[in-house]
């Protein structure tokens, strides 16, 4: 039935080859991969943006279909046959609410919006140099470093802009500390991580907390230099990643709690002495990796686990369990079926060619690999019983 489904797409997609600005529109390529058939799966499929090579205009979506078992590489161009540059320069990260589709294209200085359920562009959002993008009731958050992209130690502070999704317009922005990276929601407060990266060695080394009703900065919090990936687990607690200086000082990971100084007031509860490049959060575990690169050595270490966040110990030195995390190369992004909970993880390979991704089982063991685009980097599910407005 499977190979019967894989045909019929094939022929159907045939037709949809054609001319864009006198170039080739070539149909989307197809991969079965080893899940069984299933209607009724929800999260119906999985999204993940490839990154690009920065001045390539090469970032795309690919498409694992948890119903069908196909994998389908680099659907946007087929499904926007009339968008003259593609999806654009630098896919930073991917994200679905309410039936649409948001792809966060950094270089291209936009929030690129689709349907959800067919690929189809529907608008897009012009952001200056645009990072990472969460939702919260019927708005969007989008982080910015503001300024051009470009090493400066003049570099302005970042701001997040805030969208209306009932006007589709960007109505307000709230400054923020110096090139900020991820966001989380929680309590009515947006907790922003500030990098710093364009002013290094002057990093910034706090997080912002914005009050979402005032939609102003009320408060930074110390915490450590050039951070970069933040979550907010079920006992409210941040978990923040600081990407250290990539010489003397290394990569760590932090937990802050609230205090009763007043309603935005955060402190630094725990130094894990973990380093951390990115992490993905499901239940009780924290599933981060690391890749660091020595100057000295010229090779990358790199080291995979899982921490408990009641206990905030590492509980497990590496998710995955049967070796084969030997064939990853550079581990570039991770996420967590929010059903399954099997694992995701992508490796960017050598940065230039195409990635892979790896499916493993919940507890560490690999099921399958495809080819992906180029640097495959930031994951998104969609679910088809989702609201759609």
């Amino acid at each position: 039935m499977r190979h019967f489904v894989y045909i019929i797409c094939f022929i159907l997609l045939l037709p949809i080859s054609g001319c864009r600005e006198d170039e080739l529109v070539l149909p989307t390529e197809y991969d079965l991969l080893p899940i069984p058939e299933s209607m009724e799966a929800n999260p119906a499929r999985m999204y993940l943006l490839n990154e690009g090579n920065m001045g390539s205009n090469k970032a795309s979506i690919d498409v694992v279909d948890f119903r069908t078992g196909i994998y389908n590489r680099n659907i946007y161009p087929e499904k926007n046959p009339t968008v003259v540059k593609e999806l654009g320069d630098v896919g930073n990260d991917i994200q679905v609410y309410r039936g649409r589709l948001y792809a966060v294209i950094n270089c291209s200085h936009k929030v690129e919006v689709m349907d959800a359920a067919t690929g189809v562009r529907i608008m897009q959002f012009e952001i200056p140099n645009c990072r990472y993008i969460r939702f919260y009731g019927n708005y969007a958050y989008v982080t910015s470093y503001v300024a051009p992209v470009l090493i400066d130690p003049a570099a302005p502070q970042g701001a997040v802009y805030r969208i209306d999704l009932r006007t589709n317009r960007i109505v307000s922005k709230a400054v923020v500390g110096f090139q900020p990276e991820e966001l989380e929601i929680r309590d009515g407060l947006i907790f922003v991580a500030n990098s710093g990266g364009y002013r290094a060695p002057n990093y910034d080394n706090t997080i912002s907390i914005i009050d979402i009703n005032r939609y102003k900065q009320v408060a930074q919090i110390p915490v450590a230099i050039n951070l970069h990936r933040l979550k907010i687990d079920k006992n409210s607690k941040i978990w923040v990643s600081s990407r250290g200086d990539y010489k003397s000082i290394g990569s760590n990971l932090y937990v802050l709690k609230k205090t009763d100084k007043s309603p935005w007031s955060y402190e630094v509860e725990k130094t894990m002495n973990i380093p951390c490049t990115n992490m993905a959060l499901k239940g009780d575990s924290l599933y981060v990796y690391s890749v660091e690169f020595n100057f000295e050595t010229q090779k990358n270490t790199v080291t995979y686990g899982i921490i408990d966040v009641n206990k905030k110990e590492l509980v497990s030195s590496n998710f995955i369990t049967d070796g084969t995390e030997n064939e990853i190369t550079v581990p570039y992004g991770i996420a967590i079926h929010p059903v399954t909970s099997e694992i995701f993880v992508t490796d960017a390979k050598n940065y230039v060619s195409s990635g892979v991704l790896h499916c493993y089982s919940p507890d560490g063991k690999k099921r399958w690999s495809v080819r992906t685009g180029d640097i495959p980097a930031h994951m998104a599910f969609y679910n088809v019983t989702e609201e759609s407005e």
